[in-house]
């Protein structure tokens, strides 16, 4: 989860993918439930053979991989994680319509072995479209710890389709995976899947369409047969995507439409019509699992999931869930705070050595001072200032925070904030995306593709900027340690500096979930949609491969994202600093534009000038304010805090202003870099525009707000 290559690339699954189909013998989908292993099959499979993009037409991310077997070429497809192919979710959409259109040669379906009977709901809803299936039961070694034993071979027969056994982080496992995936594309297997038997009143029914289907489309009978059960279900985006993919016309064929109805009239008899027809065939395959499960599984140990209870009861109870989900954070970002600092003042200084080496071979090579000065002490600066700034903690946080999400804790997160995203007509899966906000919110916004609603989606993205990204948190710090932390000092300090950090959080979080209610109430009305939150099981992280994946997924993705914006915006303020009229700096002259109304707001115009052009990266405001102050012509290196008080407090800063700052820091609009996600996200400038003016508009009135109230107790 979060900010990755995997989930800001390019559209792949056209004409790229197309030519990476066509380099491979044998094209294999592998399919299943969020949580089971599947991607990291995926990842031990095709290694570092691997290409990432959105599908075609959404935004929903994929990966594809290529893998060499038996002298063949496999080509992988990591298709979205879902536990039903039955709604219209973008995931669902994807995952059927690749496994029934896409023509993959083989469909790997991966199951969890401790969650067997819910797993294979999916198996027989993919059994219905394709004959070309492999189940692989994954995590083995899980199940076995829990005292559960599973029969393979005994659930190949019951199954009709070969059945293998993995664990998936020990790759030799997957020796007999890939075997068997060979034999059933070369077809050394052939699968015979034993799809549910629904009850006889159906199968006489649906054998009335399947036979009409098959007569003006020319259909194969499993797909007439699946076509059938979606018209009877009466569920249009299916049948549209049916339509799409298949190029014929169902809609406005007549006999297809007498003889569906025709059908339908007769279910009407026994009481089945299409209110409750949905519920009649998923209860038929609850059914089957059932019984399949009772058959192939041997649990030694039937309290092997009370370990896990037990421990949800505190950390998703009503009294302990959400002081302890404050208390996670606050360690995270005491650790983050901690262990930031000297990193950060140690780059710093190797880049000032350099800046200054630069600048005495400038002047070796006679190189114009406005030319050096520009690059050096503009781009140059502005840039090492973010790496800076915004490398160490990110190289923190970002491996804490997922470490909590390998041990299975966010979704008991998105659990405990459920009820109160509920009221504000949202659910629980925001505040995961929030989450992902404080590392990046353009990561942020991205993770609100595992939205379902289109409305809670669009709602989830206009609001994430309601919660400090990691650009924000190194001012955040830096102005809570000067002014509020500033009278203790040593440990004290630290946690006095975290507490207010995570007030300024839960600001946040309480204005997300006041304009989410205030969106659900307006422009985006509606109701909001229940949805199946799984509690995965607690599992022991992989410190080595989280540490990796997050310096090279995250923290360098978003750090080397950060920069591409910084290095024009440095020219950009250099250029403000140092070229103006009649003697004024265009920024002395926009500050002074920006000043009465900024002194409404308890800030004053620089403040207010460096949130402005700190719209590349908000890592730059800060260094902005002290320039300004300073009265230099380049960004100020200014690592000490005690000499940053001292330059605000000469500057006419008091409480009033370390809060409005602290307030506008996390009120104001997102980075470039969020924006213009946004935009990618919604394919729309009027919603970006909206999420630019939302936290703007919030921040405003609450430091007018703040200094009204200043103003009349104080003065």
């Amino acid at each position: 989860m979060g900010l990755s290559r995997t989930s800001t690339g390019t559209n792949l699954l056209n004409d790229d993918f197309q030519e990476l189909k066509n380099k491979c013998d044998f094209t294999v989908a592998l399919a299943g439930n969020p949580n089971v292993g599947k991607s990291t099959i995926f990842n031990a499979l095709t290694g570092m053979h691997q290409h990432t993009g959105n599908w075609s037409g959404k935004t929903v991310s994929n990966a594809a991989g290529e893998l060499t077997y038996m002298n063949k070429k496999y080509l992988f497809i990591d298709i979205p994680g879902t536990y039903s192919i039955m709604s219209n979710s973008e995931e669902e959409q994807i995952a059927r319509d690749y496994i029934c259109f896409g023509n993959p040669n083989a469909t790997v379906i991966v199951l969890d072995a401790t969650c067997l009977e819910r797993n294979l709901n999916l198996v027989y809803q993919i059994m219905e479209i394709t004959d070309d299936i492999i189940v692989c039961v994954n995590l083995l070694d899980e199940a076995k710890k829990k005292g559960i034993d599973i029969d393979l071979n005994l659930l190949s027969k019951k199954l009709g389709v070969p059945v293998v056994g993995t664990t998936a982080r020990k790759k030799k496992t997957l020796n007999k995976l890939l075997k068997t995936i060979n034999d059933v594309c070369t077809k050394k297997v052939i699968p015979s899947p034993k799809p549910v038997q629904y009850i006889d009143i159906f199968e006489e029914n649906i054998t009335l369409i399947q036979n009409e289907l098959q007569k003006e489309f020319n259909l194969s009978p499993k797909i007439s047969k699946w076509i059938s059960l979606k018209l009877l279900d009466g569920n249009l985006e299916i049948i549209k995507s049916i339509e799409i993919n298949l190029n014929i016309d169902i809609t406005n064929n007549l006999k297809i439409n007498n003889k569906v109805l025709e059908v339908q009239n007769k279910l009407k008899d026994y009481g089945i019509d299409n209110s409750n027809f949905n519920d009649n065939i998923i209860s038929s395959i609850v059914m089957q699992c059932e019984d399949v499960c009772e058959e192939v599984n041997k649990i030694e140990n039937n309290n092997y999931k009370n370990f896990d209870r037990k421990i949800d009861k505190i950390l998703t109870s009503k009294k302990f869930g959400i002081p302890i989900m404050l208390l996670f954070l606050g360690i995270i970002f005491w650790i983050t705070i901690i262990g930031a600092n000297y990193p950060s003042q140690l780059l710093s200084n190797i880049f000032l050595w350099i800046q200054n080496k630069l600048l005495i071979g400038a002047e070796q090579i006679n190189m114009p001072n406005w030319l050096s000065n520009m690059l050096i002490l503009g781009v140059y600066q502005t840039l090492t200032w973010i790496i800076a700034v915004m490398l160490p903690p990110m190289a923190i946080f970002f491996p804490l925070f997922t470490i909590l999400e390998d041990l299975g804790y966010l979704p008991r997160i998105a659990f405990n904030l459920d009820g109160f995203f509920k009221k504000a007509c949202t659910n629980g899966k925001q505040m995961i995306t929030m989450c992902m906000g404080f590392g990046c919110n353009a990561a942020g916004v991205v993770g609100c593709r595992i939205i379902d609603s289109p409305r809670e989606k669009l709602i989830a993205i206009l609001t994430n900027a309601f919660v400090p990204c990691n650009g924000r948190f190194p001012f955040l710090i830096t102005i809570s340690t000067v002014f509020i932390a500033g009278i203790f000092s040593g440990f004290t300090s630290s946690i006095i500096s975290t507490f207010v950090v995570i007030c300024v959080i839960l600001l946040g979080i309480l204005m997300t979930l006041f304009i989410s209610k205030l969106l659900s109430k307006t422009i985006l009305k509606g109701v909001p949609s229940s949805f199946v939150l799984e509690l995965p099981p607690y599992r022991k992280p992989q410190i080595g491969k989280i540490i990796i994946r997050s310096i090279l997924d995250r923290t360098l993705f978003v750090l080397g994202r950060a920069i591409l914006v910084a290095a024009p915006a440095g020219l950009v303020i250099w250029l403000f600093a140092n070229i103006g009229i009649n003697g004024s700096s265009f920024l002395y002259i926009i500050a002074n534009f920006f000043d009465p109304f900024a002194k409404l707001m308890g800030l004053d115009g620089y403040i207010l000038t460096a949130f402005i052009l700190g719209f590349p990266a908000n890592e730059i405001v800060l260094p902005i304010i002290l320039m300004c102050y300073l009265g230099g012509n380049s960004l100020s290196n200014v690592e000490d805090n005690f000499k940053i008080g001292s330059i605000l407090l000469q500057n006419g800063w008091n409480i009033l202003t370390a809060i409005n700052v602290m307030i506008f820091t996390t009120l104001h609009f997102p980075c470039s870099t969020t924006i213009l996600t946004i935009k990618k996200e919604t394919g729309s400038w009027k919603w970006s525009a909206l999420a630019f003016a939302l936290p703007t508009i919030c921040g405003i009135i609450l430091c007018l707000f703040t200094n009204l109230i200043y103003n009349i107790i104080f003065i």
